[in-house]
């Protein structure tokens, strides 16, 4: 387990460049087994979840080949589904929630997969019942294997069906989506997940020859082809990580410019950061962050306390709400914030509290936050990441914090965040790493 020691305190002053997207990296990594062409990847995140997943499909026989810095090769032109049975490759799935992307693909070209038990984040249910609705839909078979926990999916040929997703899914859309590229005949998907990962997911698929319509709607319409073929696909840069760079800088009343973040994939987050008095600058592809003595948090036309909420894209991602949070500590007036999404996201709040936040936790999916005003600095104090969101959370509250703080179990921050804490130590943040 490793440790982040943080002198907090230090106003950072410089250029970020965002990694890619580490929930676009997912998907389309596990897109390359439905071809046994070569397929390229470029801007893929160096981070612990991407890694895990590309060890998984190396365990089943895709080549996998780095030819940049951060593009790779994949080859799946030799598959072994049957190592999916080998206790080592469940282990290995079972600390990643993506690893279930791959049963689509799989059941797409060879008929059949396992569901193997995902790991991710522990931030309350996230069932899986979308996926098995969609294949189910498209035909296939699934049966439980007690003695290991797994769900076989069976089904040759797969046809083309309509159906409604019960949620706007992201993993579930794209596992859905990966499986219909294939099927005999027209899926018409419902209440599709729209984001730009799925888009992204869309064109890359589009370039292997499949034929979407509907790319950026929740109305997916895919006539299925026999075969899929190579691609060079460029992953998007991680939108998270942007909001995160932007609540980082606020919170510390820092003055970042964070490169080439893609800004018209970004949707309301600039906005969003708008409501709780962040200012941001467009320059061209980058966004421009001025140093913030103060901020304040708008109020509702009528004087009521405003309320950031997550909601499906277009909507502001549930991923960032974590970082809403933690920036609305420092700021002047009050918000209400959200988590629609999640029953356990919102627990770390005691940590915040802890450090001197006025924090008042209303329910699993709710919490008020009144903010200090920039009057009262947090307290450093120790704690431990729960889960990647929350873990830079607590790692923006400790970079503004008076004092020396701790943070353990790092290894969760760096599922998501490629090398944090080197690239915000060269722009002058003091971030010490002990594995322990």
């Amino acid at each position: 387990m490793a440790t982040f020691i943080i002198e907090g305190g230090r106003r950072l002053c410089g250029e970020l460049h965002p990694q890619g997207a580490k929930n676009e990296a997912l998907q389309v990594i596990c897109a390359c087994l439905l071809t046994e062409e070569k397929v390229i990847i470029r801007n893929v995140p160096n981070i612990r979840d991407v890694n895990i997943l590309m060890d998984l499909l190396h365990e089943l026989g895709v080549t996998v080949s780095r030819i940049g810095e951060k593009d790779y090769e994949f080859c799946a032109k030799d598959v072994h589904i049957d190592r999916l049975e080998d206790p080592c490759i469940q282990k290995k799935a079972a600390a990643l929630r993506g690893s279930v992307l791959i049963v689509g693909p799989l059941l797409a070209r060879f008929g059949k997969g396992v569901i193997l038990r995902p790991g991710g984040d522990k931030i309350g249910r996230r069932r899986i019942d979308t996926h098995f609705f969609g294949f189910e839909r498209l035909g296939a078979k699934i049966s439980y294997d007690e003695s290991n926990g797994c769900f076989h999916v069976s089904g040759r040929p797969l046809k083309g069906s309509y159906m409604l997703l019960d949620e706007a899914s992201l993993t579930g859309t794209g596992n859905i989506l990966m499986a219909a590229v294939m099927a005999q005949g027209l899926t018409t998907i419902y209440n599709a997940a729209c984001e730009p990962y799925i888009q992204q997911l869309c064109r890359m698929l589009t370039a292997m020859g499949a034929k979407i319509g509907g790319t950026g709607s929740n109305l997916l319409t895919v006539e299925g082809v026999s075969r899929l073929g190579g691609c060079d696909h460029t992953l998007l840069p991680d939108m998270i990580e942007i909001g995160s760079f932007i609540g980082l800088a606020a919170m510390t009343g820092s003055e970042i410019t964070i490169k080439n973040v893609a800004y018209d994939q970004l949707g309301i987050i600039p906005h969003s950061f708008e409501r709780i008095g962040v200012h941001t600058e467009r320059r061209g592809d980058d966004i421009y962050i001025p140093p913030h003595s103060e901020y304040h948090i708008e109020t509702f036309i009528d004087g009521s306390i405003m309320t950031i909420a997550d909601a499906i894209w277009p909507g502001l991602t549930p991923d960032l709400l974590s970082v809403f949070l933690v920036v609305s500590v420092q700021a002047t007036g009050s918000v209400l914030i959200h988590q629609k999404m999640f029953e356990s996201r919102l627990f770390f709040v005691d940590k915040l509290i802890d450090m001197g936040a006025r924090i008042i936790l209303c329910d699993p999916h709710r919490a008020t936050v009144i903010g200090l005003g920039n009057r009262q600095r947090l307290k450093a104090t120790v704690m431990s990441s729960p889960d990647i969101r929350a873990g830079v959370a607590l790692l923006i509250a400790a970079l503004s914090a008076d004092g020396v703080s701790a943070i353990h179990n790092v290894e969760q921050i760096d599922r998501g965040y490629e090398c944090i804490d080197e690239r915000l130590n060269r722009i002058g943040a003091k971030i010490t790493r002990i594995n322990e």
